[in-house]
């Protein structure tokens, strides 16, 4: 049989690099050694959440499924930092964890051009440093022009429970032994990651009354562009809250020794922004609490997900550790926490397509590349599916920039400056994140969906009225004004009165003010929705800080503009570092400024190659 992209693996990843290649007219086969287990949340099912809202949003913009079967999906639905800047606002979702993974199976199901099918794959089908399909472990071949792999935590996976190592996926399903081995005999360079998982609680047996409840918004909200709320607020599900304590602390540190980690057993690097608790206890010890926020995972079963409280203590030292917690005295442990390890490649040695510079024809996505979450692993998989299909129409690959995406942010980090330890999306990682914003991901990115195919003529118009609506209510805001006679008016919006005429454009930028406030104050009877009106307020209100981030950018844009071939001899270059040469050699940036942002890269460094390469393209 033979199949024009085969994705292995059934995670997030490989969900959305199998939607957007068969969406896109590729003959698509999605392998995955469990189909029960297909866009499983092995650890919280959270969706969004700061920067990762913004992934959400934009996978939506490009035509990714994530979003939609988000809101299909959960039973909670937040936006967080409401109080700050838009820059940092990103909505965050509880799913169910049943109904998203059911929702996304018939989804992938009723996809033409789709075929899924259950096997280990062992190895690669490779002639001539160029892929040619998968072998499976039960020693079938099956051949394809481009192989995306999406092998999440299954690569010699190892679940770790204090001092006991089990050769395991996270559920005990069985794990890819010899992919890993095989793609290194092929030239990648693997590395060993970590993870974990905290315990699950069973809801009868916790003591809710002492604890802080946390709601859903009282707003209708959703991730997707394209449909319409499917949830009613007051049916929404709370999580709660509660805090580790001294006694908790003492447990730990008495049993440090019994960790999988501390105690010698562990040999992959764990995420930094996501440690086990003990980790925190011992690294922040001057803290006498830490936060924990307990989630349901499903409305279809009893489990509590201990947010916050991921270890892997031997079971007896977390039953300690549990009933430690206020409103956890007598609490049941259905699922004890573990850590996992498992191998992964070096992103270093992927092209910003996700195309494997030394394998051609081999994508990677999601936590096969080092990174961690459900929702880095999505933007991954859809970004490789549609380069993969691009690739086979002979086109030029979509390559997302730092100032247009979290996508790109997300990219550029893995392909210029690598990772050893598991990458995590954050707000502070995008020095763009003013133009990267929660409200504005269709306007950054529904062009290239369109573009590329994933976005249907219905879903573009859409987009283009919504376009049409944010200029012409832009435009009567700047062309109507107010003048001193109008100043009875103006103390209704609890605002210093005005000493000239002012638009209601500039009326708008004075604090406190908000557009709705403005035209109810006004009795401008003028009919947008929430989506444009939000985007024209915050394109007012924040227009200053905006044009310097657009100035900002368009710096790095002269930057990304000089490219460098592929093929460059960087033995040519005189006076450069040597750890500079050695890092263009092994990285091979794109351009110029992919070349700037490399670690122990110089500012000298960048001056010298770009004297280089001006002379070098006039000869």
């Amino acid at each position: 049989m033979n199949y024009d992209i085969i994705v292995v693996g059934g995670g997030h990843a490989g969900c959305e690099a199998s939607l957007a290649a068969s969406r896109l007219g590729h003959r698509t086969l999605l392998v995955t050694g469990n189909i029960k287990n297909i866009a499983d949340m092995p650890c919280n099912p959270s969706i969004g959440g700061p920067a990762k809202g913004i992934l959400v949003r934009e996978i939506d913009a490009l035509g990714g499924e994530m979003g939609i079967n988000t809101d299909k999906s959960h039973i909670q639905l937040k936006m967080l930092n409401t109080k700050k800047g838009p820059a940092v606002r990103a909505l965050r979702a509880q799913a169910d964890k049943v109904t998203y993974a059911n929702n996304m199976l018939e989804t992938l199901k009723r996809q033409e051009n789709l075929e899924i099918k259950e096997a280990i794959v062992d190895d690669l089908v490779v002639e001539n440093g160029k892929v040619l399909g998968i072998k499976s472990e039960n020693g079938e071949t099956i051949n394809s022009k481009i192989v995306i792999l999406t092998t999440g935590t299954y690569l010699k996976a190892d679940v770790l429970v204090g001092d006991k190592r089990t050769s395991s996926g996270p559920h005990g399903e069985k794990p890819a032994k010899n992919l890993s081995d095989n793609l290194r005999k092929l030239g990648l360079t693997i590395q060993r990651l970590k993870t974990g998982t905290p315990p699950r609680i069973e809801r009868s047996s916790i003591d809710f009354s002492e604890l802080e409840r946390e709601d859903g918004d009282d707003i209708l909200r959703t991730f997707s562009y394209d449909i319409n709320p499917l949830y009613k607020i007051e049916e929404q599900v709370p999580c709660y809250l509660t805090y580790t304590n001294l006694k908790t602390h003492e447990i730990i540190n008495e049993n440090l020794n019994k960790s999988s980690m501390y105690g010698g057993y562990v040999t992959g690097i764990g995420p930094r922004y996501c440690p086990s608790i003990e980790d925190k206890v011992v690294k922040f010890h001057d803290k006498e609490r830490h936060q924990l926020f307990l989630e349901p995972e499903s409305l279809s079963y009893d489990d509590i997900y201990l947010q916050g409280f991921s270890t892997s203590m031997p079971n007896d030292v977390q039953e300690k550790m549990v009933h430690s917690l206020k409103g956890l005295e007598n609490a049941k442990i259905l699922k004890y926490a573990y850590a996992i390890e498992y191998d992964a490649i070096d992103p270093l040695e992927m092209k910003p397509s996700l195309e494997n510079k030394i394998i051609e024809n081999l994508f990677t996505a999601g936590q096969i590349n080092g990174t961690s979450g459900y929702e880095e692993a999505a933007a991954q998989g859809l970004m490789a599916g549609i380069n993969a299909s691009l690739k086979l129409q002979e086109k030029e690959p979509l390559i997302l920039k730092r100032n247009e995406a979290y996508i790109g942010v997300l990219i550029d980090d893995l392909v210029t400056k690598g990772t050893n330890e598991p990458y995590r999306m954050l707000t502070s990682r995008a020095e763009y994140r003013l133009l990267l914003r929660h409200d504005n991901a269709d306007i950054r990115l529904r062009e290239y969906g369109y573009q590329v195919g994933l976005i249907d003529d219905k879903r573009y118009q859409n987009f283009q009225n919504k376009l049409h609506d944010i200029e012409e209510l832009t435009n009567y805001l700047k062309n109507n004004k107010l003048t001193t006679k109008d100043n009875k008016v103006i103390e209704n919006l609890d605002t210093s009165p005005i000493l000239d005429g002012i638009t209601y454009y500039d009326l708008l930028k004075r604090p406190g003010i908000t557009l709705e406030k403005l035209l109810t104050t006004l009795n401008l009877n003028l009919y947008y929705n929430k989506e444009v009106l939000e985007q024209v307020e915050i394109s007012i209100k924040y227009e200053g800080y905006i044009r310097k981030s657009l100035i900002d950018a368009n710096r790095l844009k002269q930057l990304e503009s000089i490219e460098i071939p592929e093929d460059f001899d960087y033995s040519l270059v005189q006076n450069i570092a040597t750890e500079a040469r050695q890092k263009f050699l092994k990285i091979r940036p794109r351009t110029l400024g992919q070349a700037s942002r490399i670690s122990g890269v110089n500012p000298s460094d960048i001056a010298v190659l770009s004297v280089f390469l001006k002379r070098y393209k006039h000869d």
